[in-house]
């Protein structure tokens, strides 16, 4: 009986060479990513500072470092619950404007009846300043509302006030200039962004409002935002996220150059901003723990923000 010899043919796995293309970007969240997140978390534990030049660790603390974040050592309210503070009034002032405006727009440049000639160009020159750097757009402001500067002047000259340093010597006006420019760099993505969702709504549900007899107004708030939720939500999560992050525009506008905190009487120094001053004076410790309060922050509202936008259909689904 003759033996028949099998051939075994050999099979080349593919897959394994999908690691060697995903491993880069692995290696590369560990390292500066996930690493320095949970060196932080365990930063924000130790008694670390430097003294006369020198680290000191005074080993682990549970409450020391957090227990500052909250209460000063005078019992008042501490310096970093005063920049959370600054930090919100600045994005609310900046948030709400910014949405309503883009919102105004997006309707407008994605109407049918309109028929805006030109749509694209304006699409490009509302989205224009978000392409201007940070830093081009904090000198351009501080030198207008500067001491010298023509706004200044101009108000000046008309009697408004008599204090030619207005602007920047007072809480308010710093807050607000810093508000708009916030506003003014940013509602032209969020105007996009809108535009994307509206242009996504099935043209046939506008069509049949029509016939119905249904106003402009009535499209708005019954079709339009409602099916505008998700993109919404994915625009206020964001700017959330951006904003308690905020640091590029009120780090330069108007600071102490040799603190780096906001004036005037840190009335514009927002908490990147301070835990940024916490590092340079080596309170390496408080400073991990501003961060870790500053990440629970988000998270909180983040998911607060989920759980009070979702979708209502796929919640009222469960339930029944």
């Amino acid at each position: 009986m003759a033996t028949q010899t099998v051939k075994k043919h050999k099979t080349i796995e593919y897959g394994r060479y999908g690691y060697l293309f995903i491993a880069p970007f692995f290696i590369v969240y560990l390292v500066f990513q996930l690493w320095p997140l949970i060196y932080t978390f365990i930063l924000s534990f130790q008694d670390i500072y430097v003294k006369y030049g020198d680290e000191i660790n005074d080993g682990f603390t549970l409450t020391k470092n957090y227990a500052s974040v909250f209460v000063a050592n005078d019992g008042t309210a501490s310096m970093a619950i005063r920049t959370f503070g600054n930090t919100a009034i600045i994005w609310i002032f900046n948030f709400i404007p910014q949405i309503l405006l883009s919102l105004l727009l997006a309707v407008w440049l994605t109407d049918t009846k309109v028929k805006l000639k030109g749509a694209g160009a304006f699409k490009v020159m509302v989205y224009l300043p978000n392409v201007i750097t940070a830093a081009s757009i904090s000198i351009l402001f501080f030198s207008m509302f500067g001491p010298n500067g023509p706004l200044t002047k101009l108000v000046m000259d008309l009697g408004w006030i008599d204090n030619n340093r207005f602007f920047i010597d007072n809480a308010a006006p710093t807050r607000g200039i810093i508000s708009f420019i916030q506003f003014w760099m940013w509602y032209g993505n969020t105007t996009l962004l809108l535009i994307s969702g509206v242009l996504g709504i099935n043209p046939s549900i506008f069509e049949a409002s029509d016939i119905d007899g249904c106003t402009g107004w009535q499209k708005f708030i019954h079709i339009t935002l409602p099916m505008l939720r998700p993109i919404m939500l994915y625009v206020l999560v964001t700017s959330l996220i951006g904003g308690l992050q905020m640091y590029d525009i009120p780090s330069l506008f108007n600071v102490n150059m040799n603190t780096g905190r906001g004036m005037p009487d840190d009335a514009s120094t927002t908490v990147t901003m301070y835990i940024r001053f916490l590092t340079k004076t080596g309170n390496f410790g408080r400073a991990a723990a501003v961060s870790v309060i500053l990440f629970l922050v988000t998270l909180i509202l983040s998911v607060l923000f989920f759980v009070f936008m979702g979708d209502r259909d796929k919640k009222a689904k469960k339930k029944g």
